[in-house]
């Protein structure tokens, strides 16, 4: 007698499937594991031994919440599914960096149309080598099965994280002063923000296919859009350790959706504005590619694409030469690219050309 499928395989959710998916993640998560983390993954809830923040003075804990946005539609049109975690990660702790704190662990939720368990081990795979690089756990998660909703090959990822940091020790807009330098420390590309117009400008209006060799790019031009987001966490916390914590680093901008400028400014003070110099840096290539393609105004650009600059640091002129050593041993590029100063007409403004 043939066995009938249950009523929720029949349905459209396969628990089987998903069960698979868990035992090949196993040991993508397993490598994350940090000292603090009690049991294994299949249970109910992740659990951190927080007996590890007595070690804090006066501990508080920080969190953030993200996901991918559209870049997840690159991954799916090729069929490459092994490096979307690692910018899901980057978009969690490098927000929750830029406080100070350290990012202690990571639950994520991954939705799709369809369990497919090779594809669900090869998103946590990029999600635990995320963790390893970020130095946080990977605690715990969550796979949907959501038929109906989301076709087979679609899916969606989300994530949280959690830090500390010890209160005296918060960076932020509190300890910004005249005469701070602005430190641009260099993106990996495009990371994970604007792909909504990209995907416009250059799939959808230009009809340009992934597959598609760009010389200016070195690469095609779907390898360009799926490089992940570059995970700054460890080599930021190392520095500003080595400045001495608050008084060598006054703050951090992690930026992302919004430009260079609107998310410099929520960590520059209302007394003080920023003048930064385009001259000191020119964007990568996908940048200039996009604009012109596009024909876009600059203004349109810096308003949604990270243009080089994934992290900005805001620090006394006479941190400047140790920070970049710090992060050059790390193999950050950065630059001086501007300086706080009596407040003007923009909080944060950008003046000059591109150097070439």
């Amino acid at each position: 007698m043939t066995e009938q499928p249950s009523a929720y395989a029949a349905a459209g959710v396969d628990i089987e499937a998903g069960d698979r998916a868990v035992e090949l993640m196993k040991r993508h998560v397993a490598a994350t594991a940090r000292p603090e983390v009690l049991g294994g993954l299949g249970g109910f809830a992740g659990f951190f031994d927080a007996s590890a923040l007595k070690d804090y003075r006066h501990p508080v804990l920080a969190t953030s919440t993200d996901g991918v946005g559209t870049k997840v539609a690159i991954a799916q049109a090729m069929d490459v599914h092994d490096s979307i975690g690692i910018d899901l990660i980057g978009m969690l702790v490098d927000d929750l960096v830029v406080s100070g704190a350290e990012p202690l662990f990571v639950t994520d939720y991954i939705a799709c149309g369809k369990v497919v368990p090779e594809r669900i081990a090869d998103i946590v795979k990029g999600i635990a080598a995320g963790c390893e690089a970020a130095g946080a756990a990977l605690l715990g998660g969550e796979t949907a099965e959501h038929p109906g909703l989301l076709a087979p090959d679609e899916y969606d990822i989300a994530g949280a994280t959690t830090g500390v940091v010890d209160k005296d020790q918060i960076l932020g807009a509190h300890l910004v002063a005249e005469g701070d330098v602005v430190l641009a420390v260099a993106s990996s590309g495009l990371h994970s923000n604007g792909y909504s117009l990209v995907r416009k400008v250059l799939l959808a209006d230009a009809g340009w296919a992934l597959d598609r060799d760009v010389p200016e790019l070195c690469t095609t031009l779907g390898e360009a859009l799926l490089v992940p987001t570059r995970i700054y966490a460890r080599p930021l916390l190392a520095m500003v350790a080595e400045l001495g914590g608050p008084a060598g680093v006054h703050a951090m901008s992690h930026i992302t959706g919004g430009g260079f400028a609107n998310n410099l400014a929520r960590v520059i003070p209302e007394e003080f504005s920023v003048t930064i110099e385009r001259s000191t840096w020119a964007p990568p290539a996908i940048f200039e590619l996009v604009r012109e393609v596009g024909k876009l105004s600059r203004a349109d650009v810096e308003a949604t694409l990270n243009q080089g600059v994934g992290m900005a640091v805001v620090l006394p002129d006479a941190s400047v030469e140790a920070a970049q050593r710090s992060l050059g041993a790390a193999g950050l590029s950065s630059w001086v690219c501007g300086r706080v100063h009596a407040p003007g007409d923009e909080r944060v403004a950008l003046v000059g050309d591109h150097a070439s």
